[in-house]
């Protein structure tokens, strides 16, 4: 099959056009960032929990989101993780003295979804809060890969697909109140508030027991988060992973920095594309007896 010259040409130059045009979300979320005095949050206190899933219920009815059977009965709203449909999930570590876990959107101080989303469809809001915006997304689903917490969900069932996670009730919080999950939970096993004040509890909780553990986890993993966990049990067994306290894009970004610094990749790249076309051209016209690739065989310019 010849190679159409005019089409190569289009393509190229459109490449060039998209390598040359900053990506937003790129460019504005590289900034260093530390917690802020008005960033808000959630404390979750794994020892006050007893499983009664009240917050997944109202996040349900909060974000109109349907239910999930994973019982063969299908007679309850039975989520096992986090999808699509649920934002938000209490799992347990079984046993004959459980203790719970709730996951959603840990709502990260330096976020890796917003450090790699290219049109800032996911951007940091007020109060910090990490929201979606679906007009902005394309569906590239890199923020799935960028969480180190298996977050974002992609919408697999729809013709138009969005990401789901949770974003705190942003629309509650911009009208003074606070979000569902938190504002039901009967133990106050879950909190909301200004992360600042959040610490400030937790360190409160910690003294009063001496059951629990000293570390408050999120103060400082992968450059703070602002949904924070205390517990009795270490937290590797509640399914939350150790991962230092390095922020996730800071390596991922300065790699990219680098790379695209001047151009340098995007020339390299047109520079290696045009060795290859001209060895093939070289080898094509060996092979047909001068036929140029950018010709037709009958010598007419593509």
């Amino acid at each position: 099959m010849s190679l159409d010259r005019r089409n190569f040409l289009k393509g190229a130059i459109a490449a060039s056009a998209l390598a040359a045009t900053p990506a937003t979300g790129f460019t504005a979320q590289k900034e260093q960032r530390e917690p802020l005095a008005d960033d808000v949050g959630m404390l979750y206190d794994s020892t006050r929990c007893v499983g009664c899933m009240a917050c997944m219920s109202a996040c349900k009815r909060r974000n109109d989101l349907p239910v999930e059977h994973t019982d063969e009965s299908q007679l309850y709203d039975d989520p096992v993780m986090l999808s699509s449909k649920t934002k938000t999930v209490i799992k347990s570590t079984g046993g004959p003295n459980p203790r719970f876990i709730k996951r959603q959107c840990m709502h990260c101080v330096k976020p890796a979804c917003v450090s790699v989303c290219m049109l800032g469809a996911l951007h940091k809001s007020t109060g910090g809060v990490v929201v979606y915006d679906a007009n902005r997304c394309v569906g590239c689903r890199y923020c799935q890969i960028a969480c180190a917490f298996n977050v974002p969900k992609f919408e697999w069932d729809k013709a138009l697909p969005k990401i789901v996670k949770c974003e705190m009730c942003h629309d509650r919080l911009v009208a003074g109140e606070q979000p569902g999950c938190c504002e039901v939970c009967p133990r106050e096993a879950v909190i909301f508030g200004r992360r600042h004040e959040l610490l400030a509890e937790a360190r409160r909780r910690i003294k009063s027991n001496p059951n629990y553990l000293t570390h408050i986890y999120g103060e400082h993993e992968v450059g703070g988060l602002q949904v924070l966990y205390i517990s009795d049990v270490p937290f590797t067994k509640l399914g939350l992973p150790d991962l230092g306290n390095e922020p996730v894009p800071e390596l991922s970004e300065t790699v990219q920095h680098g790379i695209y610094r001047g151009f340098v990749a995007p020339v390299a790249l047109y520079a290696a594309l045009a060795t290859v076309l001209v060895r093939h051209r070289k080898s094509h016209q060996d092979d047909e007896g001068g036929d140029d690739i950018f010709h037709t065989h009958n010598g007419e310019d593509l």
